[in-house]
């Protein structure tokens, strides 16, 4: 089956758990920004982590805009997702590769940075979005986005993001979870789970045993776990040349002239999938009539 979400519930309702794998997706994603390693990592878990979050915490026709703003060579990480299990993203330095960390994997704490800020903004269809911020408090971004849960959400979580990027730079398996404790949950649920999740491997590792999601949920629950949906999961861009044509439709006629006198037309390029979109003279000049009219 192609990449897909788990939706499950444990302790009796007391413990919500997500669990992706998210392999297609971020092999799109580094395909079409040309990443290199530990660029991979550190975009795949960003996009990993908004397809958990945006699954667990919207409906309907919300979105989520999660920003990683770390000091490291990796620049900004942007990710947008929904609740459909829709998400793209970006990296702002997509050629970053560093030596092995002292646990043999990928350094995503030397790309990402130790300074700096996660900021997530939820556009919830009122007349202002929501945003929250914490600061980066580790890099590898899995502790980032757990305390992010319980600083700004106040909700108790454990997240947990992978990616296993091949030699070549393609991505081989990509996935994670999300463990959220519900109001009501026994005191002792939360010592045990942190127990539990000492002793399982990374979810990149389950993936390329061939694991799947609910596997990975059953390893930490057991029988208690109870599965409520199955959600598809993508890398989906919204962009299209009618939207980039407005953006330059805004701007002042004089720079839609100096466009066409001096290029003979128009490339847009989309930062979040890298689609590439040609406007011709003729068709910037019409753009440029509309505004003016």
């Amino acid at each position: 089956m192609s990449d897909y979400l788990v939706k499950s519930m444990a302790y009796n309702g007391t413990v919500r758990a997500y669990a992706v794998d998210a392999s297609g997706v971020v092999a799109e994603a580094q395909q079409r920004h040309d990443t290199w390693s530990a660029s991979s990592a550190a975009l795949g878990r960003t996009l990993v982590a908004t397809l958990l979050m945006s699954t667990a915490g919207l409906q309907d026709e919300q979105k989520m805009t999660v920003k990683v703003l770390g000091d490291g060579p990796a620049g900004a990480i942007v990710a947008d997702g929904n609740a459909q299990g829709s998400v793209k993203g970006y990296i702002q330095n997509p050629h970053v590769h560093l030596p092995l960390n002292a646990n043999q994997h990928i350094d995503v704490r030397g790309a990402v940075g130790t300074k700096g800020t996660i900021a997530v903004t939820k556009d919830l269809g009122l007349a202002q979005p929501f945003t929250g911020q914490t600061p980066i408090v580790s890099g590898e971004l899995g502790d980032d986005f757990t305390y992010y849960m319980a600083a700004s959400e106040q909700i108790p979580s454990a997240v947990g993001v992978s990616v296993f990027v091949n030699p070549d730079n393609t991505v081989e398996v990509a996935g994670g979870f999300l463990i959220e404790m519900m109001p009501g949950a026994a005191a002792d649920v939360a010592t045990d789970l942190e127990a539990k999740l000492k002793t399982i491997p990374l979810v990149s590792e389950s993936l390329r045993q061939g694991q799947t999601p609910e596997q990975i949920l059953q390893a930490i629950f057991g029988a208690d776990l109870e599965v409520l949906e199955k959600l598809p999961v993508a890398f989906k861009c919204d962009c299209s040349k009618e939207r980039f044509g407005k953006a330059i439709a805004a701007l002042k006629p004089a720079e839609i002239q100096a466009m066409i006198d001096e290029d003979h037309g128009a490339e847009a390029v989309c930062h979040f999938c890298g689609q590439k979109y040609q406007f011709s003279a003729a068709e910037l000049q019409k753009l440029k009539d509309n505004y003016e009219a």
